[in-house]
């Protein structure tokens, strides 16, 4: 792997593709991502842990695989760069296809990692050497982790992706002067709000 491998980073968690189903196995299928097919990438798709629970029958969870040479939708659920290739494991369950959920990797709490949701996908590299670290994080955790007087850092935490809601640079030090009151309201407060949403949300 480069240093800097730079197509796979085109690839989030929570984003769909479309897949192609290379080979099944006990476990699952390999699939190839579609307009990613020269990329390096290790995609498969386990369905043993996506439909052991909603299956009563090895026979009926096989059922359940798509057929080799079939494309299908799929959404992003996890990818690891940390050694090559990189590996991306897609999910099909149609509940993720609606809404992907995972953890945040702060607060471990439910965020919403699909398009509309507060989740921030944080990528970790290091000039030393080559991989990298991803990290899901809700806006308003990584703004807490800013020092509280870089209010434009903690401001573009929670804007980052939402640029298109009129928010401009200029505007960074009110948009901050909020997160800096939010941030202070008790943890519960936060959670009573709507789910995969902060107050901050201009």
């Amino acid at each position: 792997m480069e240093r800097f491998e730079t197509e796979s980073l085109a690839l989030m968690p929570g984003q769909k593709v479309q897949a192609t189903v290379l080979s099944h196995h006990p476990w699952g299928v390999v699939v190839e991502i579609v307009g990613y097919e020269n990329a390096g990438l290790s995609a498969s798709i386990d369905m043993i842990q996506q439909f052991s629970r909603t299956t009563s029958s090895h026979d009926e969870l096989l059922a359940l695989f798509p057929p080799i040479g079939s494309q299908i939708d799929a959404v992003i659920e996890q990818i690891h760069r940390w050694h090559p290739p990189v590996s991306v494991r897609l999910s099909i369950r149609p509940a993720d296809l609606e809404s992907l959920t995972w953890n945040c990797d702060f607060c471990g709490e439910g965020i919403t990692l699909s398009p509309g949701g507060d989740a921030l996908v944080l990528d970790s590299r290091s000039n030393d050497g080559p991989g990298s670290h991803t990290l899901i994080s809700h806006r308003h955790c990584l703004a807490e982790r800013i020092r509280p007087d870089n209010t434009g850092e903690r401001a573009r935490a929670l804007k980052i992706g939402k640029m298109h809601d009129g928010v401009v640079a200029g505007d960074d030090a009110a948009v901050a002067e909020a997160v800096l009151s939010d941030t202070g309201a008790p943890a519960a407060a936060r959670r009573s709000r709507r789910p995969g949403h902060s107050s901050l949300d201009l």
